[in-house]
């Protein structure tokens, strides 16, 4: 063989082997890992594209590092990739695992924020997440606002949208409860610039809190205009609300579930027995559907409701038709004026 055969019979060998890096190259980026359901992977921040693929490689996921590293390197993807958690679901190629990788389609996690709930339970609920960072600390309802560099003048309680929210590992708790209070002035705000004219609220804040009231006295969607729409007869009237989970929020932590003679006596800022109009703060979180009943309330004539110990009411238009209605379904019968104690719902 002669020097010419011989590059010939190189450059053939060199073609050859070209080609079949080529073959086995694209059949590597466009073949599914090696995954029988699904993997995390953890990319952190400053993280190569060169360790990403040896983690695979010793995973056994891949088996080409370098295949991977030479497609990002070349399609300029190496320096593009986020950090975060990621899922990585079976029959997932490894050019779409890059543009997982770089379009930063992480992992998230959810924290619901349930209707109903007051500040402490919100931030208990928080506190306890462990997909978050921490950095509230030891807040109150008094100071939850200013931590989050907010008025640190507002109350917080009621300011709070229930709703999921979602977020990758590691973001701060603020960042979740801003989105939540921006949620909140959201709706609020709408519903406000739609609420029915002539209601006895002097400020979107006063039917927020007739809005929190509403949310703890009935879960039962089919209720709720019904309930706002005795609240604000009594309001025009001047009559007080006498509603149990504003003396409930006055007790505070002290609440062991039942309400007594005294609780009812106690003067409080959140007695509705001993004082008249709204309390002077939201007691709990109210969803969109207790904001719409607080500006849409029921135009009907009652202004006393009982509950029936089923989670329903019985509503009455006249004193004596409440009391006959107390006597049936809180007293069994029993014509008593008062009970010395009344178990309720928190």
């Amino acid at each position: 063989m002669n020097i010419k055969q011989g590059l010939v019979f190189l450059l053939l060998v060199f073609v050859a082997v070209a080609s079949y890096i080529a073959y086995d190259y694209n059949r590597f980026i466009y073949s599914p890992l090696n995954i029988d359901n699904t993997i995390q992977l953890n990319v952190t921040s400053g993280r190569s594209i060169t360790s990403i693929a040896n983690e695979l490689t010793d995973k056994n996921i891949i088996s080409h590092p370098y295949y991977l590293t030479w497609f990002a390197r070349y399609n300029r993807l190496a320096k593009r990739v986020q950090a975060g958690e990621y899922i990585v679901k079976a029959g997932v190629t490894p050019a779409e695992l890059l543009n997982l990788l770089v379009t930063g389609k992480v992992r998230q996690y959810g924290f619901t924020i349930i209707e109903g709930w007051n500040v402490v339970q919100v931030l208990q609920a928080i506190n306890e997440n462990e997909n978050l960072s921490h950095s509230i600390g030891d807040a109150t309802a008094s100071n939850l606002m200013g931590k989050l560099g907010l008025s640190a003048d507002m109350y917080a309680e009621g300011w709070l949208f229930p709703d999921t929210y979602y977020f990758v590992k590691g973001e701060l708790d603020t960042k979740v409860l801003l989105r939540a209070h921006k949620a909140m002035k959201l709706n609020l705000d709408k519903a406000w610039q739609q609420r029915e004219k002539g209601l006895p609220y002097k400020t979107a804040y006063d039917a927020l809190i007739m809005a929190s009231i509403i949310e703890k006295e009935t879960g039962r969607g089919d209720e709720r205009e019904q309930i706002a729409g005795v609240f604000v007869r009594r309001l025009r009237k001047g009559m007080k609300l006498q509603t149990d989970p504003t003396v409930i929020y006055g007790i505070g932590d002290k609440y062991d579930g039942n309400i007594r003679r005294r609780d009812l006596r106690k003067d409080t800022a959140y007695n509705t027995y001993t004082r008249k109009g709204l309390p002077p703060t939201p007691i709990a979180m109210p969803g969109l559907a207790a904001i719409e009943a607080a500006l849409h309330p029921d135009k009907g004539n009652t202004l006393y409701f009982v509950a029936k110990g089923d989670g329903s009411h019985v509503f009455s238009s006249t004193l004596a038709q409440h009391n006959e209605a107390v006597i049936k379904y809180q007293l069994k019968g029993r014509r008593k004026i008062i009970m010395k104690t009344r178990k309720v719902k928190n």
